[in-house]
This record gives structure tokens, C-alpha cells and sequence, in this order.
């Protein structure tokens, strides 16, 4: 199950084509009024019960991916199918969130046929290779919506509005700018713990990859939500750039646990094991 691993990284880090020709141009406008705009548009598209993205770009260790993903707030429930397009990991991989439980697919299969890895409740377990996994944190990560992410943009000394443009066929306007992963977290430590906890969460894995700082894009509709999510950096081993489209809001999701036949289930091979 090679590369199931790799989505797990890409899991850690959960951010993640591009917009449509621009429209227009605009003159960059007030950036106190656009950060404003940026915020109450991630505050509000957080507030929505269930919504669905994709994901394409490259990451600097796994290189080209494409990805869906979709995921509901109440009972929690997430599936991120992922898809590496070249290197070692190259392959499609999967993460469920199902009933507190997560669950990571391959399509290579294991010596036993078997495509899933079930690690029970969120904790710390070993895959059948020795990797030791936090499902703890990672069941958090897959429980968290992306577009949190867009408020890093209001960080941005260079903040603006550039223009009008189609995303997937909705009417958005653009804002972008550059900030770094220090300016990043300086501009929200005033906020609540639980927040900036989460926002630390990110900014650490984007520091794992050798990223200090984001060209960040994000594109919002007419209803204030964001449509839209670009970021772009250098990283040790190469190019970030991800860009994450949401594709509908408040559709309810239902996510099914992979069959017991097709899993191994870690808990129960630990148990067995007296680990």
C-alpha cells in the first residue's frame, strides 16, 4: 500500500484548475476593505454544514496531484480521494473519516489482497510497515474545513483586488498578495486559542516542506463565499502550488466505511499482537 503513505502526507497538510481569463481589472481598490472582504467570506463558507472541493497543483515532495473531497460538520465525516501523478507515491489514495474512525485506501493492494488500513479511534498507531501514524491529529485535519486557510491572505502588506473573473462558471471577484509564514502568524496571535492552534497546525506544515512564504490568491462569489484558494511557495524539495475550488455548499454528504474485507483493521492486529 505505497502509496497510501503519501496520502497521508497530503492529508497532513489538506490545501490545495486555475481560475478563468480575467474579465476585468480593477485598481486595487481599499486593502483594508478587501482583507475585510477576504475574512467575512472564509467566516461564512466555514459556517456551512457540508460542502465538496477539488484539488489540483503540486507539492514539493509528491509533485503533480489532483484530488475531491468531500465533507459534512455534523456527525463528522470526510472522504479525500487523492490521486500522485508521478514519483515513488505515484497512484490514487484515499482517506475516510467515518463515525470518529479513520480509515486510508491504495489502490495497490497489500500482500493479502486488502486495500484499506483502519486505525480505529484517533491515537497513535503502526501501519503493517513500521510507520507510526497520529490519527489523532489527522482525524482534526480531516475534520477541518480548508477555506480557513483563505484568511492567511489578509496577512498581506500587498493585499488587493485584481479584477472580475469565472470560476467553473460563477461570477468572482479576485483579491491576492504575498505574505510570510512569520507575518502569517504575527497577524492573527490576538485570536482565540482554538483558532490560532488551528491556524499553527498549517502554518507548521507548510515550515516542514521549507515553505516561508505564500503567493496566495482567492477568489470570492456573489453570495460572499469563497469560490476559489491558490497558494504558491518554494519549498526544499521543490514548487507548492495548490489551488482548492469549491464546487457546491450545504449538499449532504454520506461517507461509507470501506468493507471489512478489504480492510485491515491496525487495532485489531495490535490487539492480537499485545502492543
Amino acid at each position: 500500500m505505497r502509496s497510501s503513505v503519501g496520502v497521508l502526507g497530503l492529508s497532513a497538510l489538506l490545501v490545495t484548475g486555475c481560475a478563468a481569463a480575467s474579465e476585468g481589472t480593477a485598481d486595487g481598490g481599499d486593502p483594508k476593505a478587501a482583507a475585510a472582504a477576504v475574512a467575512r467570506a472564509a467566516e461564512r463558507t466555514e459556517r456551512i454544514g457540508s460542502l465538496r472541493y477539488r484539488m489540483t497543483g503540486r507539492m514539493p515532495e509528491e509533485g503533480r496531484i489532483r484530488a475531491e473531497a468531500a465533507m459534512a460538520v455534523e456527525p463528522p465525516a470526510m472522504s479525500l480521494r487523492t490521486t500522485v501523478l508521478g514519483g515513488p507515491d505515484k497512484g490514487v489514495g484515499e482517506v475516510r473519516l467515518v463515525g470518529g474512525v479513520v480509515y486510508v485506501g491504495s489502490d495497490e493492494a497489500d500482500e493479502d489482497g486488502r486495500h484499506w488500513m483502519r486505525f480505529g479511534t484517533p491515537g497513535s498507531s503502526d501501519t503493517p510497515s513500521g510507520v507510526k501514524v497520529d490519527t489523532t491529529s489527522l482525524a482534526d485535519r480531516v475534520r477541518r474545513n480548508p477555506v480557513h486557510e483563505s484568511t492567511f491572505l489578509t496577512a498581506a502588506d500587498d493585499l488587493r483586488t485584481t479584477g472580475t473573473e469565472s470560476v467553473d462558471g460563477v461570477a468572482t471577484t479576485h483579491y491576492e498578495g504575498t505574505a510570510g509564514v512569520d507575518e502569517i502568524r504575527a497577524a492573527h496571535r490576538d485570536e482565540a486559542e482554538s483558532v490560532r492552534r488551528q491556524r499553527e497546525q498549517s502554518l507548521a506544515q507548510y515550515e516542514k516542506l521549507g515553505v516561508d512564504e505564500l503567493d496566495m490568491d482567492v477568489w470570492i462569489d456573489g453570495a460572499g463565499r469563497t469560490k476559489q484558494l491558490r497558494l504558491q511557495g518554494f519549498g526544499r524539495r521543490g514548487p507548492l502550488d495548490l489551488t482548492i475550488t469549491f464546487l457546491d455548499f450545504g449538499r449532504p454528504v454520506t461517507v461509507q466505511a470501506p468493507p471489512a474485507s478489504d480492510t485491515v483493521d491496525l487495532a485489531g492486529e495490535r490487539k492480537k499482537a499485545g502492543r
